[in-house]
């Protein structure tokens, strides 16, 4: 049995679906790719058995069925170095024997059945389904991603939360210290619900359906979601739990409001950081008319920094303290050229939104303040 596939286009669709494998798993099954050859596509799996991704590929031609699954190392690092050009894939369906031949070689190694490979339950149960466009589904994941805790005390905080309305859905991560927050809105859901996905398959989204375009169909129940387009399908275990209340903790009313350059201040940051104590890591923001104030120390070593920069600000002087990591990695996932910080005092969290919020969201990061000694 033969078929015909675009060598980078296979290459590429390995790179993504290998990132859900386990090596050395205690499953042998699932440290392989499942091929599944018909109606001129080729239908690869992945799972590691709480994820499994599914996508389709053209294929230029072939001449009959088959489904066997591959060691997914083994194929990904061979075909991977391969320039643009047909791959010819040859499978011997009595020894599952597979030939790779392309312009100056070939390879060859072995297949196995694919009958014990497991297949994902199909949901039940009482099932929420939205649609929402791919670049803002990637766009809101990957931007709380970095704001998922890695608690074992707290499952729920490891993850990101799906708030589904049925105009719109707020994807929400936490891990106590910083919150990234952002609604896409002018969405259709069925009903209101709620999720929270894992990291893992987080990033899988991310990568599978980077270059996808249109609308993503989201199914899910108390245990499961899919994620789903017209070539490619995610299926995922979700984390059992209630997220708390994450409106709660977002303080109200902030009189002291400062709108800045985003890089700029990121430059300033990145400076004062490397005099700044390695354990604590704190940085002093000193709000003044006109101006920002950031400096940081460390005693033991005698050293400190002290930058000023150019900021617009309405409100009483004050000073606050922040982790520097944490608030530099809060503007990295802000993508407009200026930002507005809103604080109440020094001891309560503060507010960083976008001074121009992105068409359709509304995007907002909370960054819990550390304490002053002067």
């Amino acid at each position: 049995m033969k078929f015909v596939i675009s060598s980078t286009a296979f290459s590429a669709r390995l790179q993504a679906m290998g990132r859900v494998v386990t090596p050395k798993n205690n499953v042998s099954i699932l440290e392989c790719f499942v091929f599944d050859v018909r109606d001129k596509k080729l239908t690869l799996t992945a799972s590691d058995n709480e994820n499994t991704l599914v996508s389709v590929l053209d294929l230029v031609e072939q001449d009959g069925d088959i489904r066997f699954a591959v060691n997914a190392k083994t194929v990904q690092d061979a075909v991977k170095e391969i320039p643009e050009q047909p791959l010819e894939v040859y499978v011997n369906e009595q020894t599952m024997e597979v030939t790779v031949e392309y312009q100056n070689g070939q390879y060859r190694f072995m297949a196995q059945g694919a009958d014990e490979f497991p297949v994902p339950p199909a949901l039940d149960g009482d099932i929420t389904t939205l649609s929402i466009p791919t670049e803002s589904l990637l766009t809101g994941v990957g931007r709380e991603l970095f704001a998922t805790a890695d608690d074992t005390l707290r499952p729920v905080m490891n993850g990101v939360f799906f708030d589904v309305k049925v105009g719109n859905v707020t994807f929400v991560a936490s891990d106590g210290h910083k919150l990234a927050c952002s609604t896409v809105n002018e969405l259709q859901a069925e009903k209101e619900g709620s999720f929270i996905l894992p990291k893992k398959p987080a990033s899988l989204l991310k990568n599978l359906f980077s270059k996808e375009s249109g609308d993503v169909k989201i199914q899910f129940n108390a245990r499961s979601a899919v994620f789903s387009t017209d070539t490619a399908t995610l299926t995922c275990r979700l984390i059992e739990g209630h997220y708390p209340n994450y409106r709660s903790v977002i303080p109200q009313g902030n009189p002291n409001e400062a709108t800045l350059n985003r890089q700029a201040l990121l430059s300033v940051l990145r400076r004062v950081m490397i005099f700044s104590n390695v354990n604590s890591a704190l940085v002093k923001l000193t709000f003044d008319m006109g101006s920002l104030s950031v400096s940081g120390q460390d005693i033991e070593y005698s050293m400190s920094a002290d930058e000023k920069m150019l900021c617009d600000y309405n409100g009483t002087p004050m000073r606050i303290g922040f982790k520097g990591p944490f608030l530099t990695d809060l503007l990295n996932n802000l993508q407009s050229e200026e930002v507005t910080i809103r604080l109440s005092d020094s001891t309560r969290a503060g507010v960083i939104v976008p001074t121009t919020q992105p068409e359709g969201e509304e995007v907002l990061m909370l960054l819990m303040p550390m304490m002053l000694n002067d």
